[in-house]
């Protein structure tokens, strides 16, 4: 049973935007935290941003794409997204939803549910 499936990828300039969306199941969209990943070529997937459920949705976000991307959830759709603007030739990569029942938002080891990724490349 596939519970996570992303979409909104594709090619986009530098200084461009991009909506990344994660369609979940029920179950998975009811974990404690949904968060988004991302992994480049040769390198080793890395945290970009993450929401809790719950009371406010608090969010996490990794350094790099502070203040440029932005999380949310709709409970009503079951759904999570990842706005990016500002995007960088650095931020191109396969990007990943996934959900974890807690534990530290920024490790991937806490995350039981992946999405199969959705490629976003940002030309200079």
């Amino acid at each position: 049973q596939v519970e996570l499936v992303e979409s909104g990828g594709g090619l986009v300039q530098t200084g461009g935007s991009l909506r990344l969306s994660c369609a979940a199941s029920t179950r998975t969209f009811n974990m404690a935290v949904m968060g988004w990943f991302r992994q480049a070529p040769g390198k080793e997937r890395e945290f970009v941003a993450a929401i809790r459920r719950g009371p406010g949705s608090i969010t996490d976000y990794a350094d790099s794409v502070t203040g440029r991307f932005t999380i949310s959830r709709d409970s009503l759709k079951n759904t999570m997204t990842l706005q990016m603007t500002s995007l960088k030739p650095e931020d191109t990569a396969v990007y990943y939803c996934a959900a974890a029942p807690g534990g530290v938002v920024r490790e991937p080891y806490w995350y039981q549910s992946w999405g199969q990724g959705t490629q976003v490349t940002v030309s200079s």
